[in-house]
């Protein structure tokens, strides 16, 4: 292939003032040392790593790049074009050779002979297999034809919000037109496929000198003689978009027409949306447990709160990268923002009509829209939740994807404002919305998502798990899928913690809050932490705990009251606090109350610790009795003498319980394994499977129960 040369268009990246301008020649330079086609391949990966780094020029997942260099034909040996792609699924921003598909370039075009027409679009995605040159390749994206038939080196297709802006106007060809002096052209709405990279073809074809194309709704293809000047070149055209957009602001009307109400103080959206997001949570969850996701972002703000957003919003989005994230449209919570959340009847005698007024629209949408060969009706549930005054709330399988929901709607409020400063903003028509939802090949790729671990779509609470048996049952259930609220009273121990596991786990698995289980104010500003950063609870451990053993005559009553208010009375309030979350969502939930041998062998010098656990015990019965009802099951772990990483062995317990045995306290842990049934020494680890066993799914018809992990102790045999 002949490629038409672009090196005289000027570059000037000093003068960038929207975009981020991140190209390190000395970086660039390493890779100029390498052969073709290794060179090309490595800049592409850098130029996209570069262009993902920066949010206001594609979202998470959005976009897409490729280069074309000669490389040896492995069956023949000689040169032949080949075309390496982000592959499908892929994030520029994070994306490495493994992640790139790679093609032959004339088995590509040959693909034009057997292609038969818009009707045939999805046989052609398996039919890229043919053209694949790298074994290894990842799978080809629905984008490889729009790269492929554009006749240039390196070509960047992304989705800036600036650009979408433009593409989404009602006047969007005519403003190209003039704001690029007719170097920028212009494909009408197509979904992605092997005839709009036709089209893109046809598009250069009769305008051969274009810098990039602008697709109408969708975003924006640009290109270069080399990874730089395409780097450059797209820089540039995302800057003349944002510049113009940010000079049209408020110059002809409002942003989105002025404010209609006012914005709640930034403490009181956070008590609104802590208060009412198990509701929330709980009505999004009918079809498949949800974790959700809060922003007040000052763009929300602007938006929801603005004279125009009950016109926008039922509109929906336009790119269909923000749309397959946000659904067809939000749901918009007619409630003052000064509304009483703690009446939790009240709000939800309120808010459930307008999800059933959703799930309403949804069903017809779908029963309008859907084709003989379409998939099931799937979740009418909204994603995306405006409460005007407060914030957005985003809803899905998982915190990433809840939170990514929450970034592309932002995309979305970004597109709505650019397009209504320069003229009028258009969506995507309901039913070519709905061919992109339930689009068979998007409906495929679902069906190749791994299956959900054990835990997936659960916030579990555990009381002390900054270290010991708290943190190991934290990580269990982290591994297993859960989101986990890490918690502890010493700020210190729980940054430790935080930082552990956002290296094991990611962001979006863990939260932190302080907790002290005897101030019942904590207790709920912890699960206020809960509900903020992922929707509600559902499994709580009652974890915390102290351990002091002494003979009576040396107990002091004070040590007495230490050991109920933080054993018992602890459980109690951290109990009571975590129904109330689980009621308003009213999808059951799982206690687990972490309680000892001791609750059931009388052992010497151990009557406030000994009776105390005791007391946990029956009230983990009695708590079970009375909440089976909600579905909230109630089960008991029985540990003995658990050594490592463990606070039990500090403030004189192993002193005092060596003592009782007769033994040293190095003897202990031998003596503690040696009375045991099993002859086992008890780890974290082994508490950590006890409470999963539980919440895992085997059980979920058990409550009232008691498992003893103690290596076997007859004494404490509960029948």
């Amino acid at each position: 292939m002949e490629f038409p040369d672009t090196s005289t268009r000027p570059l000037n990246p000093t003068s960038f003032r929207h975009v981020s301008y991140l190209w390190d020649d000395a970086r660039a330079d390493q890779f100029n040392q390498l052969p073709e086609p290794d060179r090309e391949v490595a800049l592409l990966i850098y130029r996209s790593n570069l262009l993902g780094a920066d949010l206001r020029l594609t979202n998470y997942g959005g976009g897409n790049t490729s280069c074309k260099a000669l490389a040896n034909d492995p069956l023949t040996g000689q040169p032949t074009e080949v075309m390496w792609i982000k592959g499908s699924g892929g994030d520029i921003g994070t994306l490495t050779r493994s992640g790139l598909a790679a093609l032959y370039m004339n088995r590509l075009h040959s693909l034009k002979q057997v292609y038969r027409g818009l009707e045939f679009e999805d046989e052609m995605v398996e039919l890229f297999n043919y053209s694949i040159f790298d074994l290894k390749s990842k799978a080809p994206s629905i984008d490889t034809p729009l790269h492929g038939f554009l006749p240039y080196r390196h070509i960047d297709h992304l989705h800036p919000d600036a650009a979408i802006a433009i593409a989404a106007a009602k006047d969007g060809k005519r403003i190209t037109q003039e704001l690029f002096d007719g170097q920028i052209g212009w494909v009408g709405w197509q979904r992605p496929g092997f005839d709009l990279g036709l089209k893109l073809e046809q598009c250069i074809t009769e305008n051969p000198n274009l810098r990039g194309i602008m697709l109408g709704s969708h975003g924006l293809f640009t290109w270069g003689d080399t990874a730089y000047e395409s780097y450059v070149n797209t820089l540039d055209v995302v800057e003349r978009c944002a510049g113009y957009l940010d000079e049209s602001y408020g110059k002809t009307r409002p942003i989105f027409g002025g404010i209609q109400r006012m914005v709640e103080p930034p403490e009181n959206r956070r008590i609104q949306a802590a208060q009412i997001m198990p509701i929330l949570r709980g009505l999004c969850s009918g079809e498949q447990r949800m974790i959700g996701h809060f922003t007040d972002d000052e763009r929300v703000l602007e938006f929801i709160n603005s004279k125009d957003m009950p016109r926008l919003a039922p509109m929906g989005t336009s790119c269909p990268d923000h749309f397959l994230r946000t659904k067809i449209s939000p749901l918009v919570l007619d409630l003052p923002s000064d509304i009483d959340v703690l009446q939790e009847n009240q709000v939800k005698h309120l808010v459930e009509p307008l999800f059933e007024a959703y799930r309403a629209m949804y069903q017809q949408y779908y029963d309008t829209c859907k084709h003989p060969d379409s998939p099931a009706i799937r979740d009418k549930n909204p994603v995306v939740i405006l409460w005007p005054g407060v914030g957005m709330f985003t809803f899905a399988k998982d915190k990433q994807t809840a939170r990514v929901a929450a970034e592309f709607y932002i995309n979305a409020i970004n597109v709505m404002k650019g397009a209504e400063a320069i003229s009028e903003y258009t969506s995507l028509p309901r039913q070519e919305a709905f061919n992109i939802e339930y689009w068979l090949l998007e409906e495929a790729k679902l069906q190749r998502m791994p299956k959900p671990k054990p835990l997936s779509g659960k916030i579990a609470l555990i009381t002390g798990s900054a270290g010991g048996i708290g943190k190991a049952i934290a990580k269990k259930f982290a591994q297993e899928g859960a989101c986990v609220v890490l918690n502890d009273i010493n700020p210190e121990r729980l940054d430790g913690a935080k930082e552990e596991f956002v290296g094991l786990f990611g962001k979006d698995a863990v939260a932190t809050t302080l907790l002290n289980v005897t101030d019942f104010g904590s207790i709920e500003a912890a699960l206020d932490e809960a509900s903020l950063a992922f929707g509600g609870v559902d499994i709580i451990v009652n974890n915390a705990g102290i351990s002091i053993s002494k003979p009576i005559a040396e107990h002091s009553i004070e040590e007495w009251d230490r050991l109920y208010d933080i054993l018992v009375k602890g459980q109690f309030m951290v109990t009571k606090a975590a129904v109330a979350v689980m009621r308003q969502q009213a999808l059951g939930g799982d206690i687990i109350n972490i309680v000892s041998k001791n609750a059931l062998v009388a052992g010497p010098n151990n009557a406030g610790y000994g009776s105390a656990k005791a007391a946990q015990l029956h009230l983990s019965r009695l708590n079970a009795a009375e909440l089976g009802g909600d579905h909230i099951r109630v089960n008991t772990v029985n540990p003995d003498a658990v050594i490592s990483d463990s606070n039990i062995w500090a403030g004189g317990w192993a002193e005092g319980r060596a003592k009782a045995y007769g033994v040293t306290v190095a003897e202990l842990p031998a003596y503690y394994a040696k009375r045991t049934l099993l002859n086992e020494v008890i780890l974290p680890d082994d508490i950590a499977n006890a409470c999963f066993a539980f919440v895992g799914g085997l059980l979920s018809k058990s409550t009232g129960n008691v498992l003893n992990v103690d290596g076997g102790v007859a004494m404490a045999f509960v029948r």
